[in-house]
């Protein structure tokens, strides 16, 4: 039995909401996402607050039920004040730099990495040395953080790369003489 699909998402104030058979739309300040919920799942709109509920009790159905509750509670967070992700950069010579909408990276390659955004998607660089992605789409802003990290990714033994902000690197100790 799921136990984050029992409770309702509640709908925050400033922000409209409708059920229109499997489709949740939402509209806030920062935007309108909508999510289509799987056949296995029904919902419901009550009281200002939707309700998911299996279909049937197969395994398919409740695997579906916390997810569905999931994704339309960060659809509801995600157009009220959206999502960000930071990364940052070790290594000497390594930084980053906006170009336009653009990121430029200087990543230790022998030419400058140029990241091009997707739509609904802000890049900031308040220092070279930290990159800041936001958006309203929980997913998407995760992964355009994961394309800019997989460009020099940090590596063990010095730590050098990009990495999100708080990632913990496992460090290795080098060769001995």
């Amino acid at each position: 039995m799921s136990r984050i699909g029992k409770k309702p998402v509640q709908v925050p104030a400033g922000i409209t909401a409708s059920v229109d058979g499997q489709k949740v739309t939402a509209k806030g300040p920062k935007g309108e996402l909508f999510f289509v919920a799987n056949d296995e799942v029904k919902l419901e709109f009550k009281d200002n607050a939707v309700s998911v509920t299996p279909v049937s009790d197969s395994k398919d159905a409740r695997s579906k039920w916390g997810m569905s509750r999931t994704m339309i509670e960060n659809i509801f967070k995600g157009v009220k004040d959206g999502y960000e992700r930071k990364l940052e950069i070790n290594g000497v010579g390594y930084r980053a730099a906006l170009q336009g909408k653009n990121l430029q990276l200087q990543l230790g390659f022998s030419h400058d990495v140029v990241y091009e955004p997707p739509q609904g998607i802000t890049i900031a660089v308040p220092k070279p040395t930290e990159i800041v992605v936001t958006g309203i789409n929980k997913q998407q802003v995760g992964q355009v953080a994961a394309e800019i990290r997989e460009y020099r990714g940090p590596e063990p033994y010095k730590g050098k790369g990009v990495k999100y902000a708080g990632e913990r690197i496992v460090r290795k100790e080098g060769k001995k003489k």
